[in-house]
């Protein structure tokens, strides 16, 4: 019996295929562009955000706490994911397993809650514009932010703590990172406490889709009686719901295969729908608020002309 107090390494198989091993440095050249494409796009609408003042809204200030989670998740898996592609020992140590599990979760439950916020912020400038300002103030904006942070983290806090007093007999995982059940399927003991907790959680989440659902009958509703409505709605809302669309799929996915999915599906097949969510609407999701919101693409252009007038200057 290997006791998790003892264990020192984990291995990752993800990579040990021979398909995957060939092309070992295809995948190095284009993780390191999509991770490139990550830092840059999510970067640069958090610079902007921040640069400019009239972009200090609560619906801008939510989107750049998107892009920040974005990149908080995929630092936990691609610099790692980087340097094993060029190496032959896929391992990682027992507490960096676990830092990977907490970082990833609590990556995709905040993602939730910053949509469901995004959402009930839309459903307060659309249904009831004339109380906007007074109720999306700064404190309370302040507030929701704080509370899409701590509540994630609270609930990864306890599935880490939950994962770390299992007794483990066995270190082979069979993913290219660190996922929460992949470890307690290397449990001696019975997992039927983690498993009802860690499905508390997820249907937790995943109600935020409900909630979601159920802010935007109410937006379509609103948004049908006038021009202007449905103007703010085509622009605004149809971004954050390709957002929602993006990341649900892409995790639901993920957790279902993890649990159900069939072992002769090819291993690259299932890197592929592992790490989809650390791929897909980290790039996407700012590129489409990007392209689709006026006054982020007004300041984007804005703060290119200046750069391009003090280069002329100097």
């Amino acid at each position: 019996m290997i006791n998790a107090t003892i264990l020192s390494t984990f291995s990752l198989s993800g990579l040990n295929d021979t398909a995957t091993t060939k092309l070992r440095g295809t995948l190095f050249f284009f993780t390191m562009l999509c991770y490139s494409v990550i830092l840059l796009v999510n970067g640069a609408l958090i610079v902007i955000i921040v640069l400019e003042e009239k972009l200090h809204e609560p619906m801008y200030i939510f989107l750049c706490n998107l892009c920040i989670n974005s990149l908080y998740g995929t630092s936990a898996f691609y610099p790692k994911f980087l340097f094993d592609l060029l190496s032959n020992s896929h391992v990682i140590s027992y507490a960096g397993c676990l830092l990977q599990i907490f970082v990833i979760y609590s990556y995709a439950s905040t993602e939730f809650s910053i949509l469901a916020l995004m959402a009930y912020d839309r459903y307060v400038a659309i249904c009831r514009p004339l109380e906007y300002h007074s109720v999306m103030t700064k404190q309370k904006v302040v507030f929701l932010v704080c509370f899409s942070r701590l509540v994630p983290l609270l609930c990864i806090t306890t599935i880490i703590i939950m994962t770390s007093r299992l007794e483990l007999c066995g270190s082979h995982i069979e993913k290219l990172y660190c996922e929460n059940w992949s470890v307690l399927k290397l449990s001696c003991k019975s997992i039927a406490v983690n498993n009802v907790v860690g499905f508390i959680i997820i249907f937790f989440y995943f109600g935020h889709d409900i909630f979601i659902v159920c802010s935007y009958v109410q937006l379509v509703k609103s948004a049908l009686k006038s021009r202007e409505g449905r103007r703010k709605f085509m622009q605004t809302c149809v971004p954050h719901l390709l957002c929602l669309l993006n990341v649900t799929v892409a995790l639901l996915f993920d957790l279902m295969y993890t649990r159900y999915g069939s072992s002769s599906v090819s291993q690259s097949l299932k890197n592929f729908m592992a790490i989809e969510f650390l791929m897909i609407p980290p790039i996407l999701n700012p590129i489409i608020y990007g392209l689709k919101l006026t006054q982020i693409r007004n300041s984007f252009a804005s703060l290119c002309i200046d750069k391009k007038q003090v280069k002329g200057l100097g």
